[in-house]
């Protein structure tokens, strides 16, 4: 079974509209300050449905009830270091954030140690981004090229060009009003398909629960203390802090939604909520993976697949009425368009332009400027994107994995910037350089699961500066005194 004309029309709809939707709110956009902060002006609960829609992509959609259909639900030990990881970045970064006048997250680290500091962790967030994005941006044409049999190639530029277009014309205000409308869309498509397996199991819930039982997919807690596993409990609560530091606390993509608030307390209650609710959906995601697994032993798979990312977009085609197989595919499409092509832009113009290239810049060309470098990095992601197919892991996991390499580092200065006001640039930068040594190390020399990343990185880069500074040399007046 294919996709039919109606599933195609409704897929095109959704695309035409949300990019006509976030290019209309280029009209707003007269300053930098307006094209990356939108001047400040979002309330809490948008704050909140952005960051729920900009961590729930279409590694969540697709990737999340694959890892239940093929294993288990202790993912969902991540999600609670999820949330108790939010509630430190209001208590701990948020305030700091909202001293003064900042365009991205890395002009702290100018403020507080200096250039060095702060140049390595903008190219560090360039580097990742780029890559997880592009496998972001993949994720989501490998399922509309398995429910539509167009090449991934081609479906990855057509996605790729609506996320420019909407992104380069309407700036932070775009992205931010499209994913507050994304997120009721692929919350409705994520329920469509929960209600739909119901209805189509023989017994329906009794029988999810009975079959997902004995075949252990609802197993919550796994205590082994092996490093190498990615969903354990320590891995999980430990790692999913350490992550949400990074990824909420430190990372432009996330610190930019934060930036645009009304005010720290806004920011701060629209963070801590949004950890709530994506944990609630991700255990919606993982109990669509149980029910596609207890119907698929009901009704065998219309063909083997490749890899089991594949199962969520197989159910859809082969089994959901015309209208509605085209609703989930652009409800998928909705997890995957919350770029981070402008908080990139908003680094490279805020952090290397201004500073490096042109400082005298005037606000005209600064938004002429910020606007090539959101349509440059989207065309890196696509390249990104392309190269990904080739790619044999999960998604979900690469995904996470590359954002977690180089966060630890970045993460430790943050920390050392917070909580050790003795320690000085060139502490801080050798300790980042080391934490990165490291997980190269830890990444190709190591079974070490990706959830460790993070943690290992900053606790690597706090342990070096703190050794740094304790053997710096002590001035000559001091020692006299």
């Amino acid at each position: 079974m294919s996709l039919s004309p109606l599933d195609y029309a409704v897929i095109g709809a959704y695309l035409v509209a949300i990019t006509a939707f976030g290019s209309w709110f280029a009209r707003f956009q007269h300053t930098t300050r307006d094209y990356f902060l939108t001047d400040r002006s979002v309330p809490w609960w948008a704050i909140c449905f952005t960051i729920v829609a900009t961590e729930t992509s279409t590694l969540t959609f697709i990737g999340i009830p694959a890892t239940a259909y093929a294993g288990n639900m202790t993912f969902l030990q991540l999600a609670a270091g999820y949330v108790i990881g939010r509630i430190i970045v209001s208590a701990l970064f948020i305030p700091a954030y909202f001293r003064g006048e900042l365009f991205t997250s890395y002009e702290l680290l100018q403020r507080r140690f200096g250039p060095r500091v702060k140049t390595l962790s903008a190219v560090i967030f360039l580097i990742t981004r780029s890559l997880a994005d592009g496998i972001r941006l993949f994720t989501t044409a490998l399922v509309i090229a398995v429910v539509t049999q167009v090449p991934v190639s081609a479906v990855v530029i057509v996605l790729g060009a609506a996320m420019i277009v909407y992104t380069m014309r309407g700036g932070v205000s775009a992205v931010i009003w499209t994913d507050v409308v994304q997120m009721f869309v692929y919350v409705a498509g994520a329920a469509i398909i929960a209600w739909s397996l119901l209805g189509a199991i023989d017994g329906g819930w009794d029988t999810v629960a009975r079959v997902g039982r004995e075949a252990g997919r609802f197993t919550v807690l796994d205590l082994s203390p092996d490093v190498s596993r990615v969903y354990t409990l320590w891995a999980g609560v430990l790692g999913g802090i350490a992550l949400t530091l990074s990824t909420h606390g430190t990372d432009q993509f996330l610190v930019q939604r934060l930036l645009s608030a009304r005010s720290a307390a806004e920011a701060s209650r629209g963070l801590v909520l949004s950890g709530f609710i994506v944990f609630a959906q991700f255990i919606l995601f993982l109990l669509i993976g149980a029910m596609l697994y207890a119907y698929y032993l009901q009704a065998p798979l219309p063909h083997p697949l490749s890899r089991t990312d594949e199962i969520l977009p197989v159910f859809v085609v082969n089994t959901l009425p015309s209208g509605v197989a085209g609703f989930i595919v652009a409800a998928i499409v909705a997890a995957a368009l919350s770029p981070s092509l402008n908080a990139m832009a908003a680094t490279t113009i805020n952090d290397f332009y201004l500073p490096y290239i042109n400082p005298s810049a005037d606000e005209a060309k600064r938004l002429r400027i910020s606007k090539q470098a959101t349509a440059a990095w989207g065309i890196v992601q696509l390249f990104v994107a392309l190269g990904a197919q080739f790619m044999a892991r999960s998604v979900l996991d690469a995904g996470l994995s590359v954002l977690s390499l180089g966060s630890g580092a970045v993460l430790g200065a943050f920390l050392l910037g917070t909580l050790a006001p003795s320690t000085s640039e060139r502490d801080a930068f050798r300790g980042m350089v080391a934490g990165l040594l490291v997980m190269a190390f830890v990444w190709w020399g190591t079974p070490i699961a990706w959830t460790w990343y993070v943690l290992i990185g900053a606790i690597t880069t706090v342990g070096v500066a703190w050794a740094s500074a304790r053997l710096r040399p002590v001035a000559t007046g001091a020692r006299a005194a």
